[in-house]
């Protein structure tokens, strides 16, 4: 695969001349977490569904990483291929991309969720090499699904399966044989590992505007943010960091996955959002931070007030939760506060970049719940109106950013990148700034809702429902939801004599092999859709209308 990432190159001396970039890879960190505390506890993962939990000291990491990387190259993957995974938080998902660096391979992480319709699209788009999912989690077949689509994806030559019992399985092609201690071993693990610059992670935005994105990263990119951020919040190696956000996100993958490596400290991996378990998890292991969308705060929060009413002793270790993904509300910073005995901290970022922006644990708690944070150092913000002109403090625009932790650009599509010839990136939010420097999201310019975290593509299910016999027009908006923040509501104007319910639209849905939490769940009918003198669909008075409903 050849990378496009055209913002990196001109980026370069400017980033290392501020000491923003660090010229480091997880190969450097890995290798120096080894050298310095080798039994160190590094990695505990769950499966909340077996009650299976997998432990591995840095030393064993680094082996079981320089086994399958080894493995990797035996199925054909080589510097700059990509490497899909489609797994939970799994132990074989830090693994795959660990491997995956001792080699030059690029690993395209993607949401355990997706279904047909998105994974066809990315693995061509990416021409994934190898796709690494599970035989069946949550009562779903990954395999079949993976394998018939096979046959129109030219570039995919195989599909491994974790707890597979084919040939084709995981452990049978990369993690059973000791490949670390053949031969050629040596050689294969050092003739090809990436630089810093080299692209390291590809991963697909939800297609809210349209197709997804392929977001390029490089260690440079992702590392330049990682190291301000957990500084900012006062993280190193003693800490244990939960994660039971999907590491095929980008919050799992930078914080869950590379920060605890890049710190010597502990990461907890929990598969499947369970608060009961999660509670056991931050107890038994001395969990001290984790980071999730609102959802998981407001499920915690409650959940460890009813074991604490019930007698339980709460989640004593637990120092800090940084919230992001969607406003936190005032309400529920005061009773997670009060609950978890934990600072809440919110935060905004991208895909693209990361979380950048993060309140201070210093802060009082009402920043939390009034603002998204201020810039990490090496971020600059700015908020301007339609003619990119600057406005005043306070007032809502566009908000720009140049940091150093942008990404590269978009697989294919440079012509979509977005960032101007000073490196200031659009981002497709609304913001106004405050006399502080702080941040507040005040919405969107571009059309997507984020329904507990997790984006939902806007056109595409829009696409899909013009094209069901029963409408004439079809709009997807958003409505307020206490624990998601957001659900989606499919709003339609029917032919004459047809007739529609949200059942049937669920179905058409699943028929078209759609996420299952990209579906709406509501539906409304209309005569008309409001509109402008143009045509345009009027979404703003479509949400107001959902929250008067």
């Amino acid at each position: 695969m050849h990378f496009d990432a055209v913002l990196l190159p001109p980026r370069r001396a400017r980033m290392i001349a501020q000491g923003l970039w660090h010229d480091r890879t997880i190969n450097d960190n890995l290798d120096a977490c080894v050298a310095a505390c080798p039994d160190k506890l590094a990695l505990t993962a769950l499966r909340v569904e077996t009650g299976e939990l997998r432990r591995f000291t840095y030393r064993e990491l680094a082996r079981m990483a320089d086994r399958i990387a080894v493995g990797l190259t035996r199925l054909g993957v080589g510097g700059n291929d990509i490497v899909a995974c489609q797994l939970p938080n799994w132990w074989q998902f830090t693994l795959t991309y660990l491997a995956c660096s001792r080699i030059g391979a690029v690993m395209n992480p993607l949401m355990h969720i997706f279904r047909e319709r998105e994974l066809s699209f990315m693995l061509q788009h990416g021409e994934a090499k190898v796709i690494i999912a599970p035989k069946v989690f949550r009562g779903f077949d990954f395999e079949q699904m993976i394998t018939a689509l096979q046959p129109s994806l030219p570039h995919l030559q195989h599909v491994v399966a974790v707890d597979g019992t084919g040939a084709n399985s995981f452990e049978a092609l990369l993690s059973g044989p000791e490949w670390e201690n053949a031969p050629d071993a040596q050689d294969i693990l050092t003739r090809s590992r990436p630089g810093p610059d080299d692209v390291t992670q590809l991963i697909y935005t939800s297609g809210t505007t349209g197709e997804p994105k392929g977001v390029m990263h490089s260690a440079n990119t992702v590392m330049a943010n990682i190291i301000p951020y957990a500084q900012r919040l006062h993280l190193g190696r003693e800490d244990v960091v939960l994660m039971a956000s999907p590491m095929a996100h980008q919050t799992g993958f930078m914080y869950g996955l590379m920060m605890p490596i890049m710190l010597q400290a502990s990461a907890v991996l929990q598969d499947i959002w369970e608060p009961q378990k999660a509670i056991e998890l931050i107890r038994n292991e001395h969990v001290s931070f984790t980071m999730a969308s609102t959802p998981f705060l407001t499920d915690l929060a409650r959940t460890v007030t009813a074991d604490v009413n019930a007698g339980g002793t709460g989640v004593p270790s637990l120092r800090t939760f940084l919230c992001a993904g969607a406003p936190i509300p005032g309400p529920l910073v005061e009773q997670a506060r009060s609950a978890l005995g934990a600072k809440i901290v919110s935060a905004w970022g991208m895909s693209e970049n990361g979380a950048v922006t993060l309140t201070l644990p210093e802060d009082p708690d009402e920043r939390s719940a009034s603002t998204d944070g201020c810039p990490l150092p090496g971020v600059e913000v700015k908020v301007v109106d339609g003619d990119g002109q600057a406005l005043p403090i306070g007032e809502s625009g566009r908000l720009l950013l140049r940091a150093c932790s942008n990404f590269g650009g978009y697989l294919k599509r440079p012509q979509l990148n977005g960032t101007d010839a000073d490196d200031w990136l659009e981002t497709g939010d609304l913001a106004r700034i405050d006399a502080q420097g702080y941040i507040r999201i005040t919405g969107r310019s571009k059309d997507v809702i984020i329904r507990g975290g997790e984006n939902i593509p806007v056109v595409e299910i829009e696409t899909l429902l013009y094209r069901h016999p029963a409408v004439a027009q079809a709009a997807i908006v958003a409505y307020p939801d206490e624990r998601l923040g957001e659900r989606a509501c499919a709003v339609v104007v029917l032919k004459p004599g047809e007739t529609l319910d949200l059942p049937t639209v669920v179905d058409y849905l699943k028929a078209q092999k759609v996420a299952l939490q990209y579906i709406p769940e509501r539906l409304e009918i209309l005569d008309a859709m409001p509109a402008t003198p143009s045509g345009k669909i009027q979404k703003f008075k479509l949400r107001e209308l959902m929250r008067q409903a």
